[in-house]
């Protein structure tokens, strides 16, 4: 029986997709005593485990190899070895299109390769933020395709991820994991194996209420986040610091979370996922405003780091073109090497276009491609400060020295307030 084999840690823990969602959760597994059978079709990640490479930076490398070289974690790219598993977790990207709608293409296809191993006593997980239905409406007929009946049979359930990349404090297993099953008994499983590698489990009543408040975790942040730069645009012309507005407005102890500015948004989940849900609400004849707003506002941000630039190019009676341009910070936040949806990414491209010489650098990154061209992370040195003609602090890194930054440069554009200790900065311009 499936459950005595959870209970008793005998079940092999199927993970699709090993990134920064699934290969922490296959190490979890793999340290709870689960044996894991890892797939991923990137053969670069394989390789890298392979070679003993560990590539994403929240995962303990100790633990990481212990698990490989005891063969608790068995990475590989073929699907067929799944009729082993007694669970299959998939955790596949869920992007969106050029035109901002859903692209479910990943969950579909590996939901495809899932039916035919589909044996029973199989529990599957959906573990990819996506919108609400996508569980029972599109996985859920694919697998009772095979004959085999949810709840009977097999066992599927929708428990979404929460990745905060680079926070030392959060992790899988003090996260709350929330989750939602098909059936009670499917929800009574799926309970049952994530409490034996995270702390706290809540269970909502249907997988549709857990995509759904995946989706709003994620929009709240993106709304506020758009609020708040609208208001630095403002602030700006009124010769108002909002940086200082906001550190004043988190004295009160109630009523109100702080939100910062920036360039723009970055990582998987804000710039993505609100549009999975403003997609679903057209199919009840609804427009999400408040959505669409935010996701405009905060597209926008990059253009609006762009002009200060430009500004801040024409008082030395610069132009933009020809300019160069030193960028510090290609990931999407501090302190970490991930570059999904970086706003850094279109600045560059902007100034690109505009005919900006650029250069990058990060201390996390060696190199990036955007449209085209290669760009490798600079040094940041006295010298190439000197030769720049301005300098934009895309992402704050611990490892960045501020002082040597704005003493040495002619022009500093900062977007995240990493120079707000410094007393002498006549030449920054901040967000």
């Amino acid at each position: 029986m499936l459950q005595e084999k959870i209970q008793s840690n005998k079940a092999i823990i199927g993970v699709i997709g090993l990134g920064y969602v699934g290969l922490p959760l296959a190490v979890e597994f793999g340290k709870a005593g689960f044996t894991v059978l890892g797939i991923d079709q990137d053969n670069k990640k394989l390789k890298k485990l392979a070679k003993r490479v560990n590539y994403i930076p929240d995962v303990k490398t100790k633990e990481l190899f212990d698990l490989l070289d005891r063969k608790r974690l068995i990475p590989g790219n073929d699907f067929a070895k799944l009729k082993e598993a007694d669970v299959i977790y998939i955790c596949v990207p869920t992007p969106i299109d050029k035109n901002k709608q859903p692209d479910i293409s990943y969950i579909v296809a590996v939901t495809d390769q899932v039916i035919k191993i589909l044996r029973k006593e199989q529990l599957i997980i959906l573990g990819s933020t996506t919108y609400p239905g996508t569980t029972e409406d599109v996985v859920m007929p694919r697998l009772e395709s095979t004959g085999l009946k949810v709840g009977k049979d097999i066992f599927l359930s929708f428990a979404p991820e929460r990745v905060d990349p680079g926070n030392k404090g959060y992790t899988t297993r003090n996260t709350t994991k929330v989750f939602g099953g098909v059936t009670p008994k499917c929800a009574e499983l799926t309970k049952l194996l994530l409490a034996k590698i995270i702390s706290n489990v809540m269970q909502v009543s249907s997988p549709k209420v857990a995509e759904t408040e995946k989706l709003l975790e994620n929009i709240f942040r993106s709304v506020n986040i758009a609020l708040v730069n609208e208001l630095t645009i403002l602030c700006r012309e009124m010769g108002i610091n909002v940086w200082e507005v906001i550190e004043a407005a988190s004295t009160k102890p109630y009523g109100f979370m702080p939100f910062y500015p920036g360039p723009g948004i970055g990582g998987h989940c804000i710039p993505i996922d609100p549009y999975y849900l403003a997609w679903k609400a057209k199919e009840y004849d609804l427009r999400t405003r408040f959505i669409e707003l935010a996701g405009e506002i905060n597209d926008g941000m990059p253009h609006y780091v762009v002009k200060l630039t430009q500004d801040g190019l024409n008082k030395f009676s610069k132009s933009l073109s020809g300019s160069k341009i030193l960028i510090l910070g290609v990931a999407y936040k501090k302190d970490i090497n991930d570059v999904r949806e970086s706003p850094s990414l279109k600045i560059i491209e902007i100034l690109q276009a505009k005919g900006a010489q650029v250069i990058v650098n990060d201390p996390y990154i060696e190199k990036i491609e955007i449209k085209g061209t290669q760009y490798r992370s600079t040094k940041v040195t006295d010298k190439i400060l000197k030769t720049m003609d301005a300098v934009v602090i895309a992402t704050d890194h611990s490892d960045y020295d501020y002082e040597q930054i704005v003493g040495t440069s002619r022009l500093v554009i900062d977007t995240r307030n990493a120079t707000k200790r410094l007393k002498n900065k006549d030449n920054v311009i901040l967000l």
